[in-house]
């Protein structure tokens, strides 16, 4: 038997022992019970649901691809990007000697880290990463929020690599730095409740983000405001419409208000909770509300003004709700558009090659998704 034939259940064991963990571990991990975790290894269960899949390798830090027995060997400049390993050591380091730099050259770092991110160069941030953790690190006790940032920024392209945990890692160093500040350790928070949800934590999110967004309170309202975008989608995560239409109410009748003034890079406008609503609605289950929704927010200008990074993440999420309404032909429409704007977001990031995947099932595939899936490495 090929290892592409091998039963998606044993590929889950064997990843699973891989990863140290007993079949009881997993279960905890996975919020459901060791019976199902043995069943679904010995084939008894079948493991065909997709969310089900992502959620399973996410625990065990793979690729879904690799469960689904459809990875291959990637092109030059797809998957993750070398460097990852460098990020983990320097978040490892705790030696009290960091790179001796004034607070303008740092604070200069850690603005060229921000517009590479948001850019979506996600390899070029990794290897500015170790650097600017040290520089950041020599200036704490002048200026902790640039140690706050770098933190925030390393969780960010970490979280999107993958690396939840390590993500985790980084953002709750940043709320650890932020101290008593409440806007800083908000904006930091925000980097947590991204990271929880990233690792299928999403009732924790919601305590996080919620708690962090009382604290912050009128002191800045594009981080009160981003917190309440995240809370949102926490609670998506849970299945708490509800509350999900008063928190994304609240955002926008801050959002409202808000001026063009973002020191903590958040994005926050009306754009950015249309952009929610729409996520939330597809991790509510009620993906024909976000197509729906989707169509109209990519027509207004607002849209066009998100970072690169903000729009290209989107219409991963967006392809998602086409695919769960039956739509390939439009997913692969959002996804390729993604691949425009920034290829890293497809080409790089596991969830990207992951709905790429899916619409290259389709036969025949939809315009450029084929193509697309060549340069992936996703094609047999």
């Amino acid at each position: 038997m090929t290892s592409a034939d091998e039963p998606i259940g044993r590929r889950v064991a064997r990843w699973r022992v891989r990863r140290r963990m007993t079949q009881q571990m997993f279960a905890d991990r996975l919020g459901r019970s060791k019976s199902w975790v043995d069943k679904t290894e010995r084939g008894v269960r079948p493991l065909h649901r997709y969310p089900v899949i992502r959620e399973v390798a996410r625990v065990l830090r793979v690729d879904p691809l690799v469960l689904l027995g459809e990875h291959r060997q990637a092109a030059p400049g797809v998957g993750p990007p070398e460097g990852v390993d460098g990020v983990r050591a320097a978040l490892a380091r705790y030696d009290d000697r960091p790179a001796v730099v004034s607070v303008v050259e740092a604070g200069r770092q850690v603005a060229h880290a921000w517009l590479t991110y948001q850019h979506a160069r996600y390899a070029q941030v990794v290897r500015l990463l170790p650097g600017l953790l040290s520089a950041a690190q020599g200036v704490r006790a002048r200026e902790p929020e640039l140690l706050v940032q770098a933190y925030r920024i390393t969780s960010s392209v970490l979280v999107k690599l993958g690396e939840a945990d390590l993500g985790w890692l980084a953002a709750d160093r940043a709320v650890a730095v932020a101290g008593a500040d409440p806007v800083l350790a908000g904006a930091a928070a925000v980097s947590v409740g991204q990271a929880l949800r990233a690792l299928g934590r999403d009732r924790l999110a919601l305590v996080a983000t919620t708690a962090a967004a009382r604290r912050v309170g009128p002191a800045s309202e594009p981080v009160y405001g981003t917190l309440l975008l995240q809370a949102a989608l926490a609670a998506a995560g849970c299945g708490e419409a509800g509350r999900v239409g008063e928190l994304t109410e609240r955002a926008a009748r801050l959002a409202a208000g808000v001026t063009g003034d973002d020191p903590h890079r958040t994005a926050f406008g009306p754009a950015a909770v249309e952009l929610t609503r729409v996520v939330a609605a597809g991790e509510s289950g009620d993906a024909g509300e976000a197509v729906s929704r989707h169509e109209q927010v990519v027509r207004r200008e607002a849209w066009r003004r998100l970072p690169v990074e903000h729009r290209a993440a989107y219409l991963v999420d967006a392809a998602r709700a086409y695919l769960h309404v039956g739509d390939r032909r439009g997913a692969g429409r959002a996804l390729v558009e993604a691949d425009d704007l920034a290829p890293a977001e497809v080409r790089c990031r596991p969830v990207g090659r992951t709905v790429l995947a899916e619409i290259a099932r389709a036969d025949p595939a939809p315009a450029g998704v084929a193509r697309l899936a060549t340069l992936v490495g996703l094609t047999r």
